[in-house]
């Protein structure tokens, strides 16, 4: 399941689908579809809509990645079950069903995928009223309530099914999956209920890519390339791609990833769970910290950069200053009170002395100039 745009992750969706938001490098779609090599499922079909050419252009076929793709395009995202039913005619009697935007990783799903159908995999969260909480007896569904007010359990649906064509009787296009699954219930179909421990983790907010990526930078394995001036010093997991220049008297402490074509300092120190993309710049005595940095951002000196994450393209010219603590943020109608700094969409340009405060979320393509900035900005603010 790959249409979606994912509005509440703007400035990050707005130019591209949710599914192809980058964490520690890679898609998020691309850990899915890994996953399910692993796993011995090779045959792929991906239901696109929004943005769709960008997963073409990168997925290809599938043959560097090991499986074959058939597309299915999604015109109206009228929901998960409308986009179910674009698919009927080419998959399988017995196939699986995962959302392309949430992280997995091999282990999550490799007990699930021997399961027959109909089945449901569930997790255990801490935050269950974000998603589709699962009433379960003696180990079948018997309802899932999607974010509901008030929690019966904390095990919700991770949106991954195991389903024969059956299902197709029970789908009402303007409806979506776990609605379809409490039809099928209510006409005493069995569906069983398969629990998880393994990794999945859904990026519904802009900070959520901050929690990703740190758990995907656990998992990485060092690999120091390019080049490593006299004075760096290198701690725990890191990497660091090829043709990357490390200058003299900067400090990296992992997990920490660093793209291709990138020049680090000197003097820069780079604290755990950062993830910097390639044809990066970062000037001296700037510090950065649990933060996604985007693909040919230019970081100028002195920056302090907390918990934040920063498209692609973005020219900072020095001293920008975005710490992290507890904020209110709004989006879309909802407030939510998260330690984060700064979510920064792609192009952006920021002059000298610039402090953000935490919470700030400036919009594609804004310029600021000497201010101390907060709230929302729109795409294409000017502030001076």
């Amino acid at each position: 399941m790959a249409a979606g745009e994912g509005q509440r992750l703007r400035p990050f969706t707005v130019n591209r689908p949710k599914v192809m938001l980058a964490i520690a490098g890679k898609p998020i779609l691309r850990y899915v579809v890994e996953a399910l090599a692993k796993n011995g499922v090779r045959n792929i079909v991906m239901v696109v809509g929004y943005r769709k050419d960008q997963i073409f252009d990168y997925f290809g076929a599938g043959e560097q990645f090991g499986v074959e793709i058939t597309y299915i395009a999604q015109e109206r995202q009228l929901g998960t079950a409308h986009a179910l039913a674009q698919a009927q005619g080419v998959i399988a009697d017995k196939f699986l069903i995962l959302p392309g935007d949430n992280l997995i990783e091999a282990e999550t799903i490799a007990r699930f995928i021997e399961v027959e159908p109909e089945a449901v995999l569930v997790k255990k969260v801490d935050n269950p009223k974000r998603y589709g909480v699962v009433d379960i007896v003696r180990g079948q569904v018997r309802s899932i309530a999607e974010k509901p007010e008030e929690a019966g359990s904390n095990i919700i649906s991770t949106g991954i099914y195991a389903f024969t064509k059956e299902i197709f009787r029970f789908i009402d296009p303007e409806l979506d999956i776990p609605d379809t699954v409490n039809r099928m219930v209510a006409q005493e179909c069995s569906v069983k209920a398969v629990t998880t421990d393994g990794t999945w983790l859904d990026a519904a907010y802009p900070w959520d890519i901050l929690s990703l990526n740190d758990a995907v930078l656990r998992r990485i394995q060092p690999d120091l390339g390019g080049t490593i001036e006299a004075n760096v010093a290198v701690k725990g997991k890191v990497s660091i791609g090829k043709n990357t220049a490390v200058r003299s008297h900067s400090y990296i402490a992992g997990p920490a990833v660093i793209g291709e074509d990138c020049e680090i300092g000197p003097s820069v120190c780079i604290q755990p769970s950062t993830s910097i993309g390639n044809n990066v710049v970062i000037s001296p005595f700037s510090v950065i910290r649990n933060s996604v940095i985007g693909d040919d951002v230019n970081i100028g000196p002195g920056c302090v950069i907390y918990n934040s994450v920063i498209d692609k393209g973005c020219v900072i010219k020095g001293l920008l200053t975005a710490c992290s603590n507890p904020a209110e943020i709004r989006i879309n109608g909802e407030h939510h009170t998260v330690d984060v700094g700064v979510m920064m969409g792609e192009g952006c340009r920021l002059g000298d002395n610039i402090a953000a405060k935490p919470g700030t979320i400036i919009g594609n393509y804004s310029q600021v100039e000497g201010k101390t900035i907060s709230g929302t900005l729109p795409d294409r603010s000017l502030v001076f």
